[in-house]
């Protein structure tokens, strides 16, 4: 594709869409003047919406659901909107078609892009549209993140409302009711879900399945306060305030907190993933603007090292790319997923034949080995099952092996193919070919080539063979025996270096070793999560104390349930919290103590000790006085916690997201130009005192 035909592609789209912008821009001009509102809203009543946005969705998600490659980011994205649009399968599908649509149409120009700029370097083509799919699941998983941070904002008005409603009722039910019924936002829907479970024939019974489908854990609280509030009536505090309405305040504060908490995050990492992925763009322009203009960087940028050097790139930009994801990752509705779906691995491991293989590498049940990889999962709040785990790190050891045979394969052939067409010339650093100069050094090249191919594969092969054979050459029929010596001397050259590019044992090391890594990566990346869960562990232990403080003033509340709750809304320190859930019954005291001890957190300890204290001594509202007298300071300390932990992370994520960047410039173009014209002016400074 010549660099004429790309030109006139690129701005063929780019006129294009400058078209349908300027289309779009007069449209809503003319649809925003009044006597157009008027007109349409006239005929809202009358004229069904053939033709609308809204058809236009349902009609794509129609489409999508059947393509094999879009159902599956469609069904993954719906699974995530049908949390929170609750019961309304005309929204979910509205939304997933909008998002899955916005994704493509950003896809699709980049797609364009990709292609015309490397369409010469099929590997790299290759690489790039599959790091697409990824993308397309960064991009899907953002567009979400907005819907999910707009419904907890909401919740802040709809608290708000409930309080002066609630004032007006003294009923927790139908101060949620009034209030539901005033708009259609999101959060009315959820409002009306807990409206039913409140009011239902066994509210504690439907209030346990609307826990698993929350898109959040305030929506938990509050659905939970509710309900005690509406089962055990509401209490006055010691300033006479609603017992009730001071929970729903303290509700409010933690999600203000979470949501400046949000906004930071996502303003620190919002052009994070896209700096992270971009250098692989810059990977082919590069290449030729430094051989361009340098030319003696062409046998690198074009041999056996510039490959390497792309490869490393390309690898570590993926491994950068996917632990900014992880890094960032603070979406509520992905914690309420559940494994509904069978993936690839379980269809996989339902296979007897691929069942006895995995089964081989997966340890024991019972084992040190498969506690401490199961103890990783629920640690690392990891989805997967551990035969799941196995079978990526399996199929991650046997691709990696592959491609790392057939990169070496590549960078053999590429060697080859280099000698074969690189034009045969002495020019060096203080100069570069002019056209008549290189078509003599391929006029060179096509000789060398000739007896390339005669001797090619035969490893006795001497220097006296070749001026031999080129003597009774009809190319050097005229030549005298000093060009024939010089040339034959280049033609043994490249004969050794062609003959030496073959597989080799230790390449073939290589990849095994490469695969022992890829089969090390899933271990390591759910080690990385752990670490990344650990920054979270002070902001969990504060949400812990806002549920006690909400609970510990409500009549009828007891250790027990304050671990019930604890337990809902856990997520790092879920798994000790459950075990403990278990064991209550058997001994309050001692499961408490066993909970102590499977933690190692201080803070978390201390709320531990108070529970034991109010298990067998005081009441639970004296031991934990501390939380209702220091609250401000717990709020400052939380706000505190949060900057820090931005910090921390953003600090983590600038690392990260710049380091492909950083090699980009720096390893792929500014050292191999130095190295390598240093290399090139001592060869000509040599050359040229060999002259002299």
């Amino acid at each position: 594709m010549s660099n004429e035909v790309i030109m006139y592609g690129l701005m063929a789209v780019a006129g294009l869409f400058l078209i349908v912008i300027i289309a779009y821009i007069i449209l809503m001009k003319r649809m925003n003047r009044s006597d157009v509102k008027k007109a349409m809203a006239l005929k809202s009543g009358v004229e069904s919406k053939t033709f609308s946005s809204d058809v236009i969705y349902q009609k794509l998600y129609m489409f999508y659901i059947k393509v094999p490659g879009l159902k599956r980011y469609l069904v993954k994205l719906r699974r995530r909107l049908e949390i929170i649009n609750i019961e309304d399968e005309y929204l979910t599908r509205r939304q997933s078609a909008k998002i899955l649509t916005n994704a493509l149409l950003i896809i699709i120009p980049l797609t364009v892009f990709i292609i015309a700029f490397t369409s010469n370097n099929t590997l790299l083509l290759a690489i790039l549209l599959i790091f697409e799919i990824f993308m397309i699941e960064t991009l899907i998983g953002g567009m979400v993140d907005k819907i999910d941070n707009k419904l907890l904002k909401q919740q802040i008005n709809f608290f708000a409302e409930i309080r002066h409603a609630y004032h007006e009722s003294n009923m927790v039910e139908e101060a949620i009711y009034q209030v539901a019924q005033d708009d259609e936002l999101e959060i009315s829907r959820q409002a009306e879900k807990i409206y039913e479970v409140l009011i239902s024939d066994d509210p504690e019974a439907e209030l346990e399945k609307y826990y698993d489908i929350a898109p959040n854990s305030y929506l938990k609280e509050f659905a939970g306060i509710s309900y005690l509030t509406r089962e055990f009536g509401d209490r006055k505090d010691q300033n006479g305030a609603s017992l009730y309405l001071k929970n729903l305040n303290n509700i409010t504060q933690e999600m203000q907190i979470e949501i400046l908490k949000r906004d930071k995050l996502d303003y620190v990492f919002q052009s994070l993933s896209v700096i992270a992925a971009v250098p692989i763009l810059f990977i082919e322009p590069v290449k030729n603007w430094a051989v361009s203009q340098f030319s003696f960087t062409g046998q690198f940028y074009n041999g056996k090292g510039g490959l390497i050097v792309q490869t490393l790139i390309l690898i570590l930009t993926f491994i950068c790319y996917v632990l900014i994801r992880k890094l960032k990752d603070n979406s509520s509705t992905n914690a309420n997923i559940k494994n509904t779906e069978n993936p690839w691995q379980a269809k996989l491991y339902k296979n007897k034949q691929i069942k006895k293989i995995v089964d081989i590498f997966m340890p024991k049940q019972g084992t040190k080995d498969h506690r401490k990889i199961t103890n990783l999962l629920k640690d690392a709040a990891s989805k997967q099952k551990i035969e799941w785990l196995y079978i990526n790190r399996i199929t991650l050891a046997i691709v990696t092996c592959i491609v790392s045979v057939f990169m070496f394969y590549q960078l053999h052939k590429i060697s080859i193919q280099y000698i074969y067409e690189e034009p045969d010339s002495d020019y060096n650093v203080l100069g570069q070919m002019s056209a008549s100069d290189e078509k003599k050094a391929m006029e060179t090249t096509r000789k060398h080539n000739y007896f390339l191919n005669m001797f090619k594969g035969r490893a006795n092969v001497t220097e006296a063979q070749i001026m031999n054979a080129m003597r009774y050459s009809e190319y050097y029929d005229d030549a005298t025996d000093d060009e024939i010596e010089t040339d034959a001397a280049k033609i043994y050259t490249k004969l050794q270096v062609i003959n030496s590019e073959y597989l080799k044992w230790f390449e073939i090391l290589l990849a095994l070793v490469f695969a022992c890594l890829g089969y090390m990566a899933p271990i390591w990346l759910l080690m990385f999560q752990v670490k990344m869960r650990q920054l979270d562990m002070e902001d969990e232990v504060m949400q812990f104390q806002t549920i006690i403080l909400m609970l510990m003033k409500i009549e009828r509340v007891n250790v027990e349930i304050i671990l019930e709750w604890l337990e809902r809304y856990a997520n790092i320190f879920k798994e000790p919290i459950t075990k403990c859930v278990n064991n209550y019954e058997s001994g309050a005291w001692e499961a408490l103590e066993e909970l102590k001890n499977d933690v190692s957190f201080l803070q978390f300890i201390r709320i531990v000790e108070s529970l034991q204290a109010a298990v067998e001594k005081i009441p639970i509202k004296d031991a934990f006085d501390e939380l209702d007298t220091e609250r401000s300071y717990y709020q400052e300390k939380r706000k505190e916690s949060n900057e820090r932990l931005i910090s921390r992370k953003g600090m983590i994520g600038k690392v990260i997201g710049f380091a492909p960047m950083v090699c980009l410039f720096v390893g792929y173009l500014i050292v191999p130009l130095v190295v390598i014209g240093m290399l090139s002016m001592t060869s000509a400074f040599n050359s040229m005192s060999g002259m002299m």
